[in-house]
């Protein structure tokens, strides 16, 4: 039996020694992780330490980067120890096809696999990269693209057109559709497309690139389209407000006029389109890559060869999430019943103004 125990405590310190043999041999390394996940079912990507009761996309990859081996399990409680960095924060129920988080690992064998084999199949890391030990995936992201699927009956005009599954997208609207989304092209002050921003808040004012509805197409007997935008950087639910006030103007609830008067220092009503449709698709390092993509040392943050895999994860998990709980929950028909109840005309001033009068 004393033998028994003696075998076990050199197991043990040998074990020991392999760990710290194995940290010797790989060093900590800073590096960039491409990542996609079906978001249905979390609160956002952002971990919250200290509430387990909402579960984060982070949570599930901290744990698998403990398990896998590649972080020392106090990292995972202090990410800060890590430097880890996440490019966008994407809210509860949105999903991503190449978000890029940033952070120092020991690059053990296999990595990915090793990382890939303790997370559910609706995360995966689709690549890797090695980047300069200052990177910041979040600061130095010079634009993000997102894209928002939705059914195109939410383009159907309230008062003459069919606002079931069975309503079909006309050249006519899709040209409406687009008209509008080139509205907000350009660096705006979208104060109204976010919550808690005051009008004169510099932070308010963004730089959007281009946005626009694609050609529709029918999944499950559902016509969807998707709409591209990409922009400097987004505030929380800017891009669900964008889509939501194209939808109420197209569907007749609110004059054209209502995005111009939408930049000015008045508080306008937004509707906030819902969130299940909700992708980003990729973060762009532009000048990373001229500074750095070619100094033979580190490669371009773009992932040519990993496109197949993303194309393929979107339509395993993204589209098929989107397109199922549509169906199940109809979360875009139930939010179309609330617009009647938004006030387009009459801004906060004018409210006020009435009432003054009134009395």
């Amino acid at each position: 039996e004393e033998n028994g125990h003696q075998n076990k405590r050199l197991k043990s310190d040998a074990d020991e020694e392999d760990a710290e043999d194995q940290n010797k041999r790989s060093p900590k390394r800073k590096i960039v992780l491409l990542m996609a996940y079906s978001g249905k079912g979390y609160h956002g990507m952002q971990r919250n330490v200290g509430s387990s009761q909402f579960k984060t996309i982070e949570d599930d990859l901290v744990s698998a980067l403990v398990q896998s081996g590649c972080i020392p399990e106090n990292h995972g409680e202090d990410m800060k120890k890590m430097s880890f960095q996440r490019c966008a924060r994407t809210d509860k129920g949105v999903s991503a096809a190449g978000q890029i988080v940033s952070l120092k690992v020991r690059l053990i064998d296999d990595i990915l696999e090793k990382i890939n084999n303790h997370l559910p199949s609706h995360i995966r890391i689709l690549g890797l990269k090695r980047v300069t030990g200052g990177f910041n995936s979040k600061n130095k992201c010079d634009a993000r693209t997102y894209s928002y699927m939705l059914p195109t009956f939410a383009f159907a005009h309230k008062d003459h057109d069919v606002q079931e599954e069975v309503y079909r997208l006309d050249k006519e609207t899709l040209e409406k559709v687009n008209k509008l989304l080139a509205c907000y092209k350009g660096t705006h002050n979208f104060h109204n497309f976010t919550s808690q921003k005051g009008p004169r808040d510099p932070s308010a004012k963004r730089y959007i690139m281009e946005m626009y509805c694609g050609e529709p197409f029918v999944r499950e007997n559902i016509e969807f389209a998707v709409i591209k935008v990409k922009g400097q950087s987004f505030m929380m639910h800017q891009i669900r407000k964008m889509i939501g006030l194209v939808i109420a103007i197209v569907k007749g609830y609110a004059a054209e006029s209502i995005i111009e008067r939408s930049w000015g220092e008045e508080k306008v009503d937004v509707p906030k389109a819902p969130g299940l449709g909700l992708v980003l698709e990729r973060v762009h390092f532009e000048k990373y890559n001229r500074r750095f993509g070619n100094d033979g040392l580190h490669e371009p943050l773009e992932w040519a060869e990993e496109e197949e895999k993303i194309a393929v994860f979107k339509e395993q998990y993204i589209y098929p999430t989107i397109i199922n709980t549509e169906k199940e929950e109809k979360s875009m028909a139930n939010w179309l019943n609330t617009l009647p109840i938004h006030d387009f005309n009459s801004s906060a001033v004018g409210v006020q103004a009435n009432h003054k009068n009134s009395k």
